[in-house]
């Protein structure tokens, strides 16, 4: 598929580190500087996709390593016909999934990402500590040597001199530093898990997306997220990994 646009995965190290809230303005913001923004969303999850189409004003799609075939995710694929960049959303941790294989792997966004070519970059919320989130983001860095690693976005940044200690970790560590987020807690999206809160029930989805968009815009290096996805590989059906006994 020579002809597949480049993309990259948003992850993070566990769920609620605020990685939806990246997805969507980094949909939007892309979207308004005039590219064409394929979403996708790493495992079986269906209320992200809506929140993904409302930013990106086009339809996003699950790619279930657990679950589906290769045959199946290369079809799926296809969807992205079009697209100038595809951005995916993982599930989780990035490495979380299943406990026994399904018909392909264990679901783990990392999956995603390899099969997909797309370089991971890793949302961490670094709400109190400083250098020490330098060991999380390093750890999963190496935990698989084979999955690109692009960088971090550090979320829920307290000050400038919180912002100055957490990046001396990263410098020393050896981790690029793509953004970081300072701590707003009007940003957070309402609870979605298990349907509680679909895209459709937002009070106001839209002003919270601009508003996403926004501060990704003042706080992002967006030129540096649109490089990072122009390193990615072609997607190339492989045999998926077991994890470390």
């Amino acid at each position: 598929m020579t002809d597949f646009p480049k993309g990259l995965m948003i992850s993070a190290p566990s769920s609620g580190t605020g990685k939806t809230t990246v997805m969507l303005g980094l949909l939007r913001a892309l979207t308004e500087d005039g590219l064409t923004v394929q979403p996708f969303k790493s495992g079986p999850d269906y209320i992200d996709p809506a929140f993904h189409f409302a930013a990106a004003g086009r339809a996003s799609f699950n790619l279930d390593t657990w679950a589906m075939d290769g045959a199946l995710l290369d079809a799926v694929t296809t969807q992205a016909q079009g697209a100038d960049i595809c951005i995916g959303e993982g599930s989780m941790g990035l490495f979380d999934g299943v406990a026994t294989r399904g018909q392909s792997g264990f679901g783990s966004s990392a999956e995603t990402a390899l099969r997909m070519g797309w370089p991971v970059v890793l949302v961490i919320d670094v709400g109190g500590q400083a250098q020490s989130a330098a060991a999380t983001a390093l750890g999963f860095k190496m935990y698989n040597p084979d999955l690109p690693f692009a960088g971090v976005i550090l979320n829920r940044v307290a000050s400038p001199r919180h912002d100055r200690l957490t990046r001396l970790g990263m410098e020393r560590a050896g981790v690029t530093v793509l953004g970081s987020l300072p701590r707003r807690g009007d940003l957070a999206l309402p609870e979605r898990h298990l349907g509680l809160i679909q895209a459709v029930e937002h009070p106001d989805l839209e002003a919270a997306i601009a508003g996403y968009a926004a501060f990704l815009r003042e706080n992002v290096d967006l030129e540096a997220i649109r490089a990072v996805a122009r390193t990615a590989a072609a997607p190339t059906p492989r045999a998926l990994p077991n994890p470390p006994a």
